[in-house]
């Protein structure tokens, strides 16, 4: 145990901790919301992580994704693995450069007990959805996180006993709605947060 668990144990406990670093995360995409969730998720105890995405962090991807701006031009997956081990050096995250799709994705995260959904268009969304809804995986996804103003309409929405969606529901992100940090990061903390009660509520039906 390294001196950052054993200060985050005067928050939660040994208990808890010992919960947290059972599970294995998978995280469906490295940007605004797979980054900041991972980020919350470190922060809060998490150990062990599946990150998949292909992408490289751009200039445009800075107001709002947990990227700097030296590190332009690098693999997302593996400059996000580099900063999440700054908070705790101890974390194990298996990293893949490599584009989801429907052929590949029933293999992408089979070997984790908890699956975050954080792409940006919704047909993507929908694959990871379809993929894993019924899986018996806890899922978290997002819908609705586009632009600025009424982020009390950001909200957790129960959709199954073990998926749920965070999100207005109605706020895509576009021309009219760019995604910027303070909606983006209040979505992807309240999916981190709902990874954090479930766990620690090791598996019970959430409210």
């Amino acid at each position: 145990m390294n001196y950052f668990e054993k200060a985050l144990l005067d928050y939660i406990g040994k208990v808890n901790l010992i919960k947290i670093q059972e599970v294995k995360i998978g995280i469906a995409g490295a940007g605004g919301l797979g980054s900041n969730c991972a980020f919350n998720l470190v922060r809060c105890g998490f150990k062990y992580f599946k990150i998949i995405d292909f992408d490289k962090v751009e200039f445009s991807n800075l107001n709002r994704q947990f990227f700097f701006y030296h590190q332009i031009g690098l693999p997302k997956v593996a400059i996000l693995k580099e900063n999440l081990l700054n908070i705790n050096p101890d974390i194990e995250v298996e990293t893949i450069d490599l584009k989801l799709e429907k052929d590949n994705i029933s293999l992408g995260f089979s070997d984790c007990d908890i699956i975050v959904e954080a792409f940006d268009k919704a047909i993507y969304k929908k694959i990871i959805v379809e993929a894993y809804m019924n899986s018996g995986k806890f899922l978290v996804s997002a819908s609705g996180l586009g632009g600025w103003g009424k982020s009390d309409d950001i909200k957790v929405h129960k959709i199954k006993e073990k998926f749920y969606i965070v999100g207005d529901l109605v706020t895509e992100t576009g021309e009219k709605s760019p995604p910027i940090s303070p909606r983006v990061n209040i979505t992807a903390a309240k999916q981190a947060d709902i990874i954090l009660e479930y766990v620690l509520r090791k598996g019970e039906i959430l409210e």
